[in-house]
């Protein structure tokens, strides 16, 4: 039987934190075997705000060597970068033009980051969401993992592709939202009622998954927690030490139970140290698969252009019968 098609990329700037591993990467390593998946590394999206180019290089190759240092075996899944298929714009203009104002107006992502970009509020921020249309449509990905801040663009991406399809028949699959074991959504450490976010400012605020164990002990230490001095899950009145027992029950495969039931009458130093340490451990192989890639730059590059070479020929196919489809010649 054949498989379904997963689609899901990261954007290529910072560095990928616990939480992009625990809600994201961890799961996808889980679907390699039942799905036939496409991971690419979203580097067209990063262009809305402004980047350090020798930066965005760096981070697409060291976003390549996380995602395989994470348990993505390039021989089961395709593994590539955006910017490689021509198709994702090519498509994304096409997209535009059976896209309306209007729904692009209601994208609440545009309006928050409008807001945090003031200085920079470009066509490309308020047409985003019609490249990851594009991203999507362009590999008749049946299922798309996505968080509660992405649901909003693959309803459009479903609205854009079934006008197109009462227009001109039936051309694209409809997506539709990955619905499989829930990815963790970990909190901050600082601000424990915000998700951990690679962008935030504050470096105490995130673990980085190529943070040293000393940086870990150290961020943990200064988590914060409440008063009370006492291991029990309350997100709503307690969300720092809930946000830290979510954290040690995925790592561990325990239950909020089962983690007040082992740190009872301990305190919050004793607890943070624990998790502390399971963090450590479980990242351990990782930075370690991680050093030995980022140091092969070959080995990065023969992987990228696997996956290039095979997300190319797909993309191609679906474009080639979209111009027919509009009415351009195609050879």
């Amino acid at each position: 039987m054949e498989k379904k098609v997963i689609l899901s990329g990261i954007q290529a700037t910072g560095n990928l934190t616990l939480g992009n591993y625990l809600g994201a990467l961890n799961n996808w390593v889980k679907m390699q075997d039942e799905y036939d998946c496409y991971y690419m590394i979203a580097d067209l999206h990063t262009l809305t705000v402004r980047n350090d180019p020798e930066e965005l290089r760096k981070n697409t190759l060291n976003l390549i060597a996380l995602y395989v240092a994470a348990g993505l075996d390039p021989d089961k899944n395709t593994i590539f970068i955006q910017s490689h298929i021509p198709a994702h714009t090519q498509l994304s203009w096409i997209l535009n033009c059976y896209t309306y104002m209007g729904e692009l107006n209601r994208m609440t992502q545009f309006k928050d980051k409008a807001a945090k970009h003031a200085d920079n509020i470009n066509s490309g921020l308020f047409t985003y969401p019609v490249l990851m249309a594009s991203d999507i449509l362009l590999y008749n990905a049946d299922l798309v993992p996505v968080g509660e801040d992405q649901k909003q663009h693959l309803e459009i991406t479903r609205d854009i592709a079934e006008r197109f399809n009462s227009i001109y028949g039936d051309t694209f699959k409809i997506p539709e939202v990955y619905i499989g074991e829930v990815g963790a959504r970990i909190m901050g450490l600082q601000n424990p009622t915000a998700k951990m976010s690679k962008s935030a400012k504050d470096p105490m605020d995130k673990i980085l998954l190529t943070d040293s164990s000393e940086d870990i002990r150290k961020k943990l230490k200064r988590a914060v927690t409440d008063s009370e001095n006492c291991v029990r899950f309350d997100k709503e009145n307690k969300p720092g030490v809930s946000n830290l027992m979510g954290i040690y029950g995925i790592i561990k495969n325990k239950t909020m139970d089962k983690i007040e039931e082992e740190f009872k009458g301990k305190g919050y130093g004793e607890f943070k140290n624990a998790v502390a340490e399971a963090i450590i451990e479980r990242l351990e192989p990782l930075q370690n698969r991680y050093n030995e890639l980022i140091e092969n730059p070959d080995k990065l590059k023969a992987i990228y252009e696997k996956g290039d070479k095979k997300a190319e020929e797909k993309a191609n196919n679906i474009l080639k019968n979209v111009y027919r489809k509009v009415g351009l010649i195609v050879d």
